[in-house]
């Protein structure tokens, strides 16, 4: 596999390579638990994202702004404010549950190895 990766680059890559023997140290289950993984929790992310942009800051914002939260209405609140602090704690959700996942399948061993031997 890694001479098909050199001779459709052209050239030898140590990043190619590199990139080539870190998934080859996984094996396909592994793999595919990772990506079952990273995907579910981009979906659920992006479901908050989309409930938190779309519905309390659009759809339900006549009835939010019955509510009265720091003396501003709450769906007015919502669009201005809470979304933008929703988005910032979702970054960092995503940061944090990202390195428990590369930590369960062993992707931080992977990253930190590569970073002692002399490459980027």
């Amino acid at each position: 596999m890694k001479t098909a990766v050199i001779q459709i680059l052209g050239r030898k890559s140590d990043k190619n390579i590199y990139y080539q023997s870190k998934t080859e140290k996984m094996n396909e289950e592994q793999r595919r638990a990772y990506w079952r993984a990273n995907t579910a929790l981009i979906r659920n992310l992006l479901i908050v994202w989309g409930l938190v942009s779309i519905v309390f800051s659009i759809l339900l914002v006549q009835p939010l702004n019955t509510i009265q939260f720091f003396g501003v209405p709450l769906g007015f609140w919502m669009a201005q404010q809470g979304s933008i602090y929703v988005f910032v704690i979702l970054i960092f959700t995503y940061a944090i549950q990202m390195d428990k996942l590369d930590k369960k399948y062993n992707m931080d061993k992977l990253d930190k190895k590569s970073n002692t031997d002399g490459r980027d």
